[in-house]
């Protein structure tokens, strides 16, 4: 009897032993999933950093003196104008960025509520500019991949935060097409393009769409002058053609499938 008294404590105690290192286990395996979303670092980077600031006045900095260079320039014959994109470049969306990790979700979702809110905050120095490049008479268009539904809201959230020319004649969404191309050569027909500035490459020409990594470098490299000059990039490590490149422009992946192909873009040394 005693005997068996001995072995169901052991028994006892090891299945105790067992339940707790499950039980850790599995607290250590949620600890280590706990803010994985890919997006996490780099919006805590937009949100937080004063660097991010910073490159964002100097892109805006840059704007300013290439905007009076520009116009020194004798014998243009077109009304001059600066084409610019909207979300993070015109527009800080971060916050929508925050909720997708907030709540373990990816984009489109949030994505509409968002806009409708017509809440975004101005990029750093980008309405002091846009006021300065009116009062030099150059006319400010607005190129967006924003779907052309969210026009009103766009709009209002432009108007609300005082930017110039925030209308209908100066908003070009996205209707049928996200390639830019065309609504920028609608553009230019009436108007000398002084310089152009967005966060994704693709603001500026269309040899930027849906290359790859080693396309999407080589035509920057063959292009390089431009930067600071025709082109003014402002920074945006939370999503992009950049991102969609890095995983091959495959979309329908999950969330583990598209983490694994970054860390296989990785190179160590």
């Amino acid at each position: 009897m005693k005997n068996h008294l001995l072995i169901l404590i052991a028994a006892l105690a090891l299945a105790g032993c067992s339940s707790n290192s499950t039980t850790n286990n599995q607290e250590k395996q949620k600890q280590s999933t706990v803010g994985a979303h890919p997006a996490l670092q780099a919006t805590v980077y937009h949100q937080t950093a004063a660097e991010m600031r910073a490159l964002s006045y100097q892109a805006y900095n840059i704007a300013r003196y290439r905007l009076d260079q520009s116009l020194r320039v004798a014998g243009l014959t077109k009304k001059q104008a600066v084409i610019v994109d909207i979300d993070e470049t015109v527009l800080d969306n971060s916050p929508h960025q925050a909720q997708l990790i907030l709540n373990d979700a990816a984009y489109p979702d949030y994505w509409a509520e968002w806009c409708n809110l017509a809440e975004a905050e101005p990029m750093p120095g980008a309405l002091e500019f846009f006021k300065y490049a009116e009062k030099k008479g150059v006319e400010i268009f607005y190129v967006s991949n924003r779907h052309d539904s969210l026009r009103q809201p766009t709009l209002k959230n432009l108007k609300n935060l005082g930017f110039p020319y925030a209308n209908e004649n100066h908003l070009f969404l996205k209707t049928t097409t996200s390639s830019k191309v065309e609504r920028r050569k609608a553009i230019e027909k009436d108007y000398h393009i002084l310089f152009l500035m967005g966060d994704n490459l693709a603001d500026f020409s269309g040899v930027f769409e849906n290359g790859t990594i080693v396309e999407r470098f080589q035509e920057t490299d063959s292009m390089k002058d431009a930067f600071g000059s025709r082109f003014i990039v402002l920074p945006n490590a939370m999503y992009g053609a950049w991102d969609a490149a890095a995983i091959n422009y495959s979309y329908a992946a999950s969330e583990q499938e598209k983490i694994q192909m970054k860390r296989q873009r990785l190179r160590g040394f």
